[in-house]
């Protein structure tokens, strides 16, 4: 999309060339519109930096439904064939939604959906198993077009109506309206959870005015970064940003047919859909103020300030983190497990209590035998012989009695 401040002339230019040359009576994508995309780019930094290739074994968006809110996207865009709904056109052009002459849902849909074309692995989406519902907020217009609060207020209803799991708004206005305001807040009643574009305005010739509906609550407001992490010159600075993802040179699908590189905050709000899609293929039943927490506590680190919100989504810390519920709970009791007992264990456990007995015996003995050493030396005994045993003499044996009485 163009700079707001160089509209007027190119809108003036367009006119001109309406009125000399006549036009079709319905555009086709890649022919009248936007120009068809190269049919191969060298890979996608974006995908590297948010490591897809890891995430794509555990959850691919399969049965979710994602709405973009933006120019309509093309159904016929081979890599997104068949997974495209016909959608609402919210807009006053009252045309056909999944027709998209400018090129921008498209964009946005083939980082969410996009499939792989042979050799562009490297460039489909987050979520290739997810669906497409496109909700059309801006005039189908090459030359760049804006929306307002009225018309993405229909759109935003319109996708709850036609039971979308995650809103993409792709295009920010700069208008609060109470109607905006309600619709949004409705949809996150309904338990659908919205990502919204920070908005492309960060210049300082810009202003950075504060976005809608990135700014409501219960929104997931995105900014955009760079190849090298650092925030897009162009995108906007606040509290209202939650999270950054790629938004600048991202390889994605064009409308008709091909790949582009493309720059903005509405690509990388379609980098965080995606991860939704993803984070909702493995918990439906995450509401969105959980869903926001959790790309939140499971954002990659970024430089503090108001430009990086929380840090850069990333895909697989959010769907293989723990995805439990939002309520506190105790803790349940746990038994200490005892250990194991092994014939190996008691074997070991005899030998030691032996030997402690054995140490506590001779230590025992070492006291009491100093403790009497002590005991005699106070009572001046003094180790010796013993004296040797007194011999007596024998006395002579009488000899036979003298018989007195005996005559002589």
């Amino acid at each position: 999309m163009l700079p707001t401040r160089r509209r007027p002339a190119v809108v003036a230019v367009a006119a001109l060339l309406a009125a000399l040359v006549p036009a079709p009576a319905e555009a086709v994508p890649g022919q009248d519109c936007a120009e068809p995309g190269r049919e191969e780019i060298g890979g996608s930094w974006s995908r590297a930096a948010l490591r897809a290739d890891a995430v794509s074994p555990v959850a691919n968006g399969f049965g979710v439904l994602v709405a973009v809110l933006s120019t309509g996207v093309d159904a016929g865009q081979p890599q997104l064939g068949g997974r495209v709904l016909s959608g609402v056109d919210a807009s006053d052009q009252a045309g056909p939604a999944n027709q998209d002459c400018t090129g921008t849902g498209t964009q946005v849909a083939g980082v969410i959906a996009g499939q792989a074309g042979g050799g562009d692995a490297d460039v489909a989406g987050l979520a290739p198993s997810s669906r497409i519902l496109p909700i059309r907020v801006l005039p189908d217009d090459p030359a760049g077009s804006e929306s307002d609060p009225a018309t993405l207020a229909r759109g935003v209803t319109a996708a709850v109506q036609n039971g979308a799991d995650v809103i993409v708004v792709a295009t920010a206005v700069y208008q609060d309206r109470q109607q905006l305001r309600n619709a949004v807040a409705g949809a996150v009643d309904q338990g659908v959870t919205v990502v919204a574009a920070a908005g492309d305005l960060g210049v300082p010739d810009d202003g950075n005015p504060v976005p809608y509906p990135a700014s409501y609550p219960g929104v997931i407001g995105v900014g955009a970064i760079d190849q090298n992490g650092r925030i897009s010159p162009a995108s906007q600075r606040g509290e209202f940003v939650d999270l950054v993802a790629p938004g600048v040179a991202v390889p994605t699908l064009q409308t008709g047919r091909g790949l582009v590189e493309v720059d903005g905050t509405a690509v990388a709000a379609g980098y965080v859909g995606g991860v939704v899609a993803l984070v909702r293929d493995r918990r439906g039943d995450l509401g969105p103020e959980a869903v926001g927490r959790l790309l939140a506590a499971t954002a990659s680190p970024a430089p503090i300030g108001d430009a990086f919100g929380a840090g850069v989504v990333d895909p697989q810390a959010a769907v293989t983190g723990l995805l439990g519920g939002t309520d506190q709970r105790a803790l349940p009791g746990v038994d200490p497990v005892p250990p194991p007992d092994t014939a190996a264990d008691r074997v070991r456990t005899a030998i030691a209590l032996a030997g402690a007995g054995v140490a506590v015996v001779v230590v025992i003995a070492v006291l009491l035998a100093a403790a009497a050493i002590r005991r005699s030396r106070r009572q001046h005994w003094r180790p010796g012989l013993a004296a040797p045993t007194p011999v007596y003499a024998e006395p002579i044996e009488p000899g036979p009695p003298v018989m007195l009485l005996d005559e002589p």
